[in-house]
């Protein structure tokens, strides 16, 4: 049985994360050409090297220290799927929080953590008072496809940070 949970700042450590894997084989992806949207291929495999683990660490617990939300699911008490939104509003009169990651150990994909990992997203910012999710979102076409599923749409202000940062991602948001 899979257990969901908010995280604490002293419990976010490389250990956290022995049992976690990351890895995604891309094949295709989306890319805005000429205003249009086009699926191309663009075969990589992505996964996080012990420094990118590091920094996730380091990101992880600033988001809680700051005020923000690390939500996470554990399948016999191992970290299989985390969430986490930065606390502060942001985008105008979008009132956008930054949904910052989200993502599923690939040995649990297709089970449905993803789908409740960002319905707890959702009723956090709800509640924080925010209007949308902001999602910078990996332009595979199967993040995509879940982005979809989840109600995401094409935001309608993007956050220059996060396409400077990661200028392949698909700018989303999801209302609340």
């Amino acid at each position: 049985m899979i257990q969901y949970r908010t995280l604490c700042a002293e419990e976010i450590c490389m250990e956290l994360f022995q049992y976690f894997i990351r890895h995604q084989t891309v094949t295709n992806c989306w890319r805005r050409e000429n205003g249009k949207w086009i699926i191309r291929d663009a075969p990589f495999i992505d996964d996080w090297t012990m420094e990118d683990y590091k920094v996730l660490v380091s990101c992880l617990k600033n988001t809680v220290l700051s005020g923000g939300f690390v939500y996470a699911a554990f399948y016999e008490n191992k970290l299989k799927g985390f969430v986490s939104v930065e606390p502060e509003i942001f985008g105008g009169s979008q009132q956008y929080l930054d949904l910052s990651s989200i993502h599923v150990s690939e040995d649990m994909r297709n089970m449905g953590i993803g789908k409740v990992l960002f319905l707890a997203a959702k009723e956090w910012a709800g509640k924080k008072g925010a209007k949308k999710l902001y999602i910078s979102a990996h332009s595979a076409v199967e993040s995509q496809a879940f982005y979809k599923a989840m109600g995401c749409t094409e935001a309608e202000v993007y956050h220059q940070g996060h396409v400077e940062k990661e200028p392949f991602d698909c700018q989303l948001e999801c209302r609340l």
